[in-house]
């Protein structure tokens, strides 16, 4: 029975994606469930899976550009069959019970041939094919050959023979410059997903007015209290308390207060939310991703922490759905864990506003006429400024200062 693999459904407006790589060769064995290939979309990259066991043929390549529902490859489950009654039964002894020798892979066309994202791979490490031995099907160089290989030392190539060049003398009073050094450039076409993310980044510079505002935030007290309760936090809820949780609760209360930054444009209409589903950027293999935290206005700290590190292990895993990924009302990044100053982001569209967290740097600051160290977070508010004024802003930002400054108020929600 021949079984095919369509390209699935990403998510509503979704048309086409783009095969970012296949992890598995054409007439190779697969078992159900196994992960075929992974397919860019304008949004999230996603893989694909066998439906039934077989053997694989594949019918599109990496790089191509695919609609949804479109064949890209067939299983042919009578090779499930073939592949059982052809296993050679295992012989054992009352003496000594030998590990079967799997016989020798005769010689064929592909030996010694990279598959395309092995070639891809090599291409990129700059291996030598001749160096790195095949073990996939009939002898084809797999990526996870070019993975496992070591490369060998290089020999040490012939010195070019030296063309006599006439002795140049310096111009007196001038330093002999060390030119003629080693450059070299390449390209990669970009992924559907970061041509997406530049698109939208544009389109954001170029359709809404955005400003930004910024002030910077006394973290002592909430640094005294992880101190004090960290361990005893960790042992109650299973998840560390960090600073996140604070940031998260200290805009849910904000937002109840400015409902203008928990808005969106659409059309010649404004929407307002009596929610917060707070998107929350992550680092990902691939890339920035922004989960959403859903009734984050109705969490407790720890619930805030355990959706946080949910997401975050789910991103670096790949495994975040496009419905994970999909609305938000408003948006927080933390450019400090990659050491940031202060910047000022970007919003998500369609939101109108997003809150930007920096590192915190111990700075000499003034409390009641006299200079201390403190350890001080510059915070950043972007936002439209079509939907929020500049006074709503700034106000915005002022009152999570002041619940971060006193996180009592966080508790007591005031």
């Amino acid at each position: 029975m021949i079984v095919e693999i369509k390209v699935p459904s990403p998510g509503e407006s979704i048309t086409e994606v783009e095969i970012e790589s296949w992890l598995v060769e054409s007439g190779a064995y697969v078992e159900m469930d196994d992960e075929l290939a992974e397919i860019n979309s304008d949004k999230a990259t996603l893989t694909v899976n066998a439906e039934q066991g077989g053997t694989i043929e594949i019918l599109a390549a990496e790089g191509d550009t695919v609609e949804v529902g479109q064949v890209i490859a067939k299983i042919d489950t009578e090779g499930a069959a073939a592949a059982k009654t052809a296993a050679p039964a295992k012989e054992e002894t009352s003496e000594k019970k030998e590990a079967p020798v799997a016989p020798p892979v005769a010689d064929s066309s592909a030996k010694g041939h990279p598959s395309v994202s092995a070639a891809k791979l090599m291409k990129e490490k700059g291996i030598d094919p001749a160096s790195v031995q095949g073990n996939g099907r009939g002898g084809r160089i797999t990526k996870t050959d070019v993975i496992q290989h070591k490369e060998a030392p290089a020999k040490e190539a012939p010195a070019p023979e030296k063309k006599e060049k006439k002795e140049e003398r310096p111009l007196p009073g001038l330093p002999v410059l060390n030119v003629g050094s080693e450059r070299s450039e390449r390209r990669e076409k970009m992924s559907s997903l970061r041509r997406k993310i530049a698109e939208r980044l544009v389109s954001v510079k170029n359709e809404t007015a955005m400003l930004t505002t910024f002030n910077e935030v006394d973290l002592q007290a909430v640094m005294d209290i992880r101190k004090k309760y960290k361990e005893k936090f960790k042992e109650t809820h299973g998840v560390g308390l960090g600073y996140m949780s604070f940031f998260t609760k200290a805009v849910t209360m904000a937002l109840k207060e400015f409902p203008g930054i928990n808005a969106q444009i659409d059309g010649q209409e404004i929407i307002y939310y009596d929610y917060a589903d707070i998107s929350i950027a992550v680092s990902s293999p691939k890339g920035l991703v922004v989960p959403v935290i859903r009734d984050a206005h109705l969490m407790s700290l720890a619930e805030l922490e355990q959706s946080v590190l949910h997401y975050a292990l789910k991103a670096r895993a790949g495994k975040l759905t496009i419905d994970e990924m999909t609305g938000g009302t408003f948006s927080i990044t933390n450019g400090g864990i990659f050491g940031s100053m202060l910047s000022t982001p970007i919003i998500n569209p369609p939101q109108s506003a997003i809150l930007g967290m920096h590192n915190i740097v111990q700075r000499p600051v003034a409390i009641n006429g006299e200079v201390k160290i403190r350890p001080i977070m510059y915070v950043a508010l972007s936002y439209d400024h079509r939907i929020v004024d500049g006074k709503g802003a700034v106000s915005f930002l002022y009152r999570i200062k002041e619940r971060l400054e006193d996180p009592s108020r966080l508790l007591l929600e005031v």
